[in-house]
């Protein structure tokens, strides 16, 4: 179904140790971390918090595992930060990942960004005014045209539960206000099933300015508790709102199907963050591997 020469898979380390809970998976190292994705099959993997920071030390324990760096989470503030501060972090997030042979870079606005934050999930998202959303793309654009032009690197949008860009209606605002040339989307299964959008139509609508996708599958039972105890994001996570594919309630089989009839080349990387006291990370990923195989014929 997928052609091998057109994709790649790959696994991220948010399975084994957390960024914004930095007590889930504490005890696991970096070196446990990518030597288990590589035995689970992955042939690569994005950035996380115990990443070595020298590029020559990063690039050699990836060598010896045979992984690659497919992309790395970029917070922007375009909101509330002068645009050349944010500018000038980009550019060394930019030059970063050139220099580790990346082609994507994967942008969420955090701005006013509930995500992180002890109040519900499906409370007060943060909603930009008329004023914002020309702030807004207009930042992207010249984002997107520096990692380009720059970099060679395509910016692509991450759309998130609890931030400005979550909705099917913000999906498509934001990418009618962009330039195609400059800004993609990183398409993510499991935040648009957990706030009860169509998937499946935004990836039929988007496929040909999708430049990255996460493979993220939900549990529906815990969701439903997340919204009636009005629980918050990160609260979520710890019981269980995710999962890896094959191991919720998403069918990744027609996603599959659409990605492969299309121009699509790049990554597929299996996302799900999960408490790994809870979910052992290798179980998991060979759970998500094996999946993909057998769905994806790849």
């Amino acid at each position: 179904m997928l052609d091998k020469k057109k994709i790649k898979l790959g696994i991220a380390p948010i399975g084994w140790t957390n960024d914004d809970m930095p007590d889930l998976g504490g005890e696991n190292t970096f070196e446990q971390c990518v030597s288990e994705m590589a035995l689970a099959g992955f042939k690569g993997t994005e950035i996380g918090n115990k990443y070595p920071a020298k590029i020559n030390a990063l690039r050699r324990a990836l060598n010896l595992r045979k992984l690659k760096i497919a992309n790395s989470w970029f917070s922007t503030f375009l909101l509330e930060q002068p645009f050349y501060d944010v500018e000038a972090e980009f550019h060394k997030k930019c030059k970063f990942l050139k220099a580790m042979g990346a082609k994507v870079i994967g942008v969420s606005e955090q701005s006013r960004s509930i995500q992180g934050k002890s109040v519900p999930i499906f409370g007060d998202k943060p909603v930009m005014s008329e004023k914002e959303w020309a702030v807004f793309t207009d930042g992207l654009n010249h984002l997107g045209e520096i990692a380009l032009e720059w970099y060679g690197i395509n910016l692509t949008y991450h759309h998130h539960m609890g931030t400005v860009v979550q909705t099917e209606a913000e999906i498509e605002r934001m990418m009618a206000e962009t330039d195609p040339k400059f800004v993609s989307l990183l398409y993510d299964t499991g935040h648009l099933a957990y706030c009860g959008e169509d998937y499946m139509k935004i990836l039929r609508k988007y496929i040909p300015r999708i430049k990255h996708v996460h493979l993220k599958d939900i549990r529906p039972n815990v969701i439903a508790e997340v919204r009636r105890d009005n629980l918050s994001f990160l609260d979520g996570v710890r019981k269980g709102t995710f999962t890896v594919p094959g191991d919720g309630a998403i069918d990744f089989a027609p996603v599959f199907e659409v990605i492969g009839d299309s121009d699509y080349t790049g990554w597929l990387l299996v996302e799900a963050e999960q408490d790994p006291a809870l979910a052992n990370p290798l179980e998991y990923a060979i759970k998500a591997r094996k999946y993909i195989k057998q769905t994806a014929k790849i």
